[in-house]
């Protein structure tokens, strides 16, 4: 369900390390309601430019605003409105799912008949509701990956900033991930803004992409047209064109 109104406004955001420029004069509009992947290599300042979104970091220079606030002066504002699963999210492991979930409501000043029907609703959804009560130290990489999901979601938040949240799962649960996203997209105004290498698991759920190299957003679109736009035959094919990196199998054979 997409509005007319954006979600994330940055104009020339820049955030610098030392000698490293991380993120480099940033200019991207992000509609409300809208499933927007940006990807980029390793190294390229997608996760430095979402803990500067989420309110996590303070750019070097420029500025954002995020759901209608400031990312310099309303920061923790920006924290009860939006929800972030990172890539290397922890867990308290001697904790079940359903306590876990509980501490993350109460964190967010959840509590009573309200958290505990949304915990239920999204271990089910998850398909999680056999093991809910028991330690998460007993689960798979796969079902916890899964549980960081329902506590990203739990607070219905307007905006979710997901980091790789497919690189743990096997491919069924990938696929529910999806269809969760794409279902949640289309009952609801919720923004989600993800970073991924999978470019497959962008061109399905995304219809904005924004592609990132150097710490510079070198196109953005919906994937056909960036497809198009460099005569690719799919986004992995031109993520490969744009960005370099497609291999030269004749070189690549020609040690026989």
């Amino acid at each position: 369900m997409t509005s007319n109104s954006v979600c994330i406004k940055t104009i020339r955001l820049n955030k610098v390390f030392g000698l490293v420029q991380a993120v480099r004069d940033l200019d991207l509009d992000v509609p409300c309601g809208t499933r927007f992947g940006f990807l980029g290599p390793n190294g390229a300042g997608k996760t430095t430019t979402v803990r500067m979104l989420a309110g996590l970091l303070k750019p070097t220079s420029g500025s954002a605003e995020v759901c209608g606030l400031d990312i310099g002066t309303q920061r923790d504002d920006i924290k009860t409105v939006t929800a972030l699963l990172p890539e290397t999210a922890g867990l308290y492991s001697k904790l079940s799912a359903v306590e876990f979930l509980k501490f993350v409501g109460a964190l967010k000043g959840m509590g009573g008949s309200v958290l505990d029907h949304r915990i239920q609703k999204l271990l089910s959804m998850l398909g999680l509701e056999g093991r809910q009560d028991d330690l998460l130290e007993s689960y798979s990489s796969g079902m916890k990956q899964k549980v960081l999901v329902a506590s990203t979601l739990l607070s219905e938040p307007k905006l979710v900033f997901l980091d790789e949240p497919t690189a743990r799962l096997d491919p069924s649960t990938a696929v529910l991930v999806k269809d969760l996203i794409l279902a949640l997209a289309e009952e609801t105004s919720t923004t989600f803004f993800i970073c991924t290498h999978q470019t497959s698991f962008a061109e399905e759920v995304c219809d904005v992409i924004g592609l990132l190299v150097g710490g510079q957003l070198v196109t953005v679109g919906p994937p056909g047209s960036i497809v198009e736009s460099v005569g690719a035959h799919d986004l992995e094919d031109a993520y490969l064109r744009i960005v370099g990196g497609k291999v030269d199998r004749e070189k690549l054979l020609s040690w026989r």
